[in-house]
């Protein structure tokens, strides 16, 4: 993935000793506290399963540990350039243009850090009088993980400034302080404007930031903290609050499980054996793979609740092999978040049964209702890959003999049987969404180590801090998104967004058509989740009222988010699956414009022929 280019320190010199053992110490705390959060997350199972009994002191321990694993995870990515960047447009830059960018960004990156310090030691100090339900222990000792992390950011940055030439550094400084004191200067002004800040802040100054390579994370903080800071009187520490509750919605446990899963899947030779298998089964047809990749999301979507979680799980598995075909990783990722965006609907979808807490429409017939429109963007997907594969020039297999594709499937069938063990884990109420990918993962440790004989104990360490990495490159992200969406939703533009709606003539067909471009717009900037709080119980009264089906309207406004949310440059997903897929956002921009395209295409479908929805409920 993109990265800021990261000088080293002489070896002999002082700070290069001080910044290594603060790198081990960070990732091996960050690595224990991940196996302690599968540790609590399995016993709970146990006393569930086992005993009857779940542990509600589990749940808690497992909240206070995950802010500190996401918090240690984004010091890492900080540290190792694993932050999320677009570098397109800072690529084609001069060499010294290009290195007076990373110089601002890094500075940019300190400025934000330092001035946030402060309001996340006040966020601990109002976290103090809440206790755990279960143990007389603090909420401060869960909450003072914020202004840790932050300050462990800040020594990685001032370490990071002193290991290279100072030439550009003021250069660097001047602008940053300088955009800094022009916004204090004009803060009055902004206060006076009133909405209007909404676009100055959130489209000009997000794709300002975005675009000249500040890392994704980072910039969405940015712009949330110049909004609050200079055109409104909320605390800062309310910031800290809502990246606190971004970070650590309970769902988003499930990514770092899922992800380690997936790993875990790798080194145990699952995914061999079953890349192998599917090999002999699909490997003669151009693009095999790549429907392999798109109905798997679809089979294993909702598993865990979380997309982040269910990418995680299916990339790891399938990239390695589709790439020493010679598909490229840009490409890949490209497809891993349109099917990401096409899944949406597919049950059990938090995003769904978020609809139906605020709108009052009936959870199972939006779970009967979301099945075949996300098998409708799954075919139009797979007709993209068809037509692609007519004239690429990617080696195909042979086809195997059936005695073959039998005989792999034999050896495959344990790690094959993995994604039944999970969700019957789910639906036999064994483990929740969360807590199944523990069952995975000991799951896979057996089968591992007992039927496929994999030595593979001398990389945990090493998957653990890699885990460890890209959760806190992906928590941040959320993070930063869920303190951004927040603040648009405080602005009160989404009541008079409805007034403008119903005012529109044509009826039901020209508000469908609207409803689509502001979903898609809502899902880019605030996620499925805040923005169907943001606008579920205004829109959908005006859509009975002119006719329209509410389980369609729900369907198509779920499809429409997740276009958004997996679109470039402002979905969040589309970072997210970059991520996962160990991708520079850049490599993914020439292709995800045609995967895009398809989708909204077989959204309009969906859009068009309610009975596509509706036949099912």
């Amino acid at each position: 993935m993109s990265a800021h280019t990261v000088p080293q320190l002489r070896p002999a010199s002082p700070l290069a000793w001080i910044d290594r053992a603060l790198g081990h110490i960070i990732a091996y705390t960050g690595a224990v506290a991940l196996v302690v959060e599968i540790g609590l997350l399995l016993t709970n199972v146990t006393a569930r399963y086992v005993f009857g009994n779940p542990l509600v002191l589990c749940d808690e321990l497992s909240s206070v540990v995950f802010l500190w694993l996401a918090m240690l995870g984004a010091v890492l990515a900080l540290r190792e350039g694993g932050h999320m960047r677009m570098s397109a447009l800072v690529n084609r830059a001069p060499s010294r243009i290009r290195l007076l960018l990373e110089r601002v960004s890094d500075f940019a990156i300190f400025a934000f850090l330092a001035i946030i310090l402060l309001p996340a030691l006040e966020y601990v100090q109002t976290e103090t009088p809440v206790t755990l339900i279960t143990v007389d222990l603090s909420m401060a000792w869960r909450a003072a993980a914020m202004p840790a992390g932050i300050a462990l950011m800040l020594i990685s940055m001032l370490l990071r400034i002193r290991r290279r030439p100072e030439a550009l550094d003021l250069a660097a400084l001047a602008i940053v302080a300088g955009l800094f004191a022009g916004l204090m200067l004009l803060a009055p002004m902004l206060s006076a404007i009133g909405n209007v800040n909404l676009a100055i802040f959130f489209l000009g100054g997000t794709a300002l930031t975005v675009f000249t390579g500040i890392p994704i994370a980072y910039a969405f903080a940015l712009v949330t903290l110049g909004y609050l800071g200079l055109t409104t009187y909320i605390p800062l520490s309310v910031l800290i609050s809502r990246m606190d509750a971004g970070m650590t919605s309970p769902v988003l446990l499930a990514i770092p499980l899922f992800v380690f899963l997936g790993l875990l899947i790798e080194v145990t030779g699952m995914a061999r054996v079953m890349v192998g298998f599917l090999a002999n089964l699909l490997g003669h047809i151009k693009g095999g793979l790549s429907y392999v990749l798109i109905a798997a999301i679809y089979l294993v979507s909702g598993i865990s609740g979380s997309k982040a979680a269910d990418m995680a799980a299916i990339a790891p598995v399938l990239f390695p092999e589709m790439i020493k075909r010679g598909v490229s990783r840009g490409d890949l990722v490209a497809l891993l978040a349109a099917t990401g965006a096409q899944t949406e609907t597919i049950p059990p979808s938090l995003i769904l049964i978020t609809i139906g807490s605020v709108t009052g429409v009936s959870i199972a017939s939006l779970f009967a209702g979301g099945l075949l429109p996300g098998l409708v963007g799954g075919i139009i997907l797979c007709a993209v890959v068809w037509f692609r594969a007519r004239r690429s020039t990617v080696p195909v297999l042979p086809r195997a003999a059936s005695a073959e594709v039998l005989r792999s499937l034999l050896v495959a069938a344990p790690a094959l049987a993995l994604p039944f063990v999970i969700r019957y884990a789910i639906v036999g109420g064994i483990a929740t969404a969360t807590e199944v990918s523990t069952i995975g993962i000991v799951y896979a440790l057996v089968v591992g180590a007992l039927v496929y004989r994999e030595s593979y104990w001398r990389h945990l360490v090493p998957m653990l801090v890699r885990t460890v990495n890209l959760t806190g490159a992906i928590l941040l992200i959320v993070g930063a998104a869920t303190a951004m969406a927040w603040a648009i939703t405080q602005t009160g533009v989404s009541r008079g967004l409805a007034h403008w709606i119903e005012t529109i003539p044509g009826g039901g067909l020209s508000f469908m058509l609207v409803s689509i471009l502001i979903f898609i717009v809502l899902g880019s900037v605030l996620e499925g989740i805040p923005a169907i709080v943001l606008m579920g119980p205004l829109l959908f009264p005006i859509a009975q009222q002119l006719g329209v089906n509410e389980i369609h309207y729900a369907i198509v406004a779920v499809l429409s988010m997740g276009i958004g949310l997996f679109s470039p440059p402002f979905g969040v997903g589309y970072y997210v699956a970059s991520a996962i897929g160990g991708a520079n956002p850049d490599e993914g921009l020439p292709h995800i414009g045609r995967y895009i395209l398809a989708l909204f295409l077989g959204l309009l479908v969906v859009a068009a022929i309610p009975w596509i929805t509706t036949v099912l409920v």
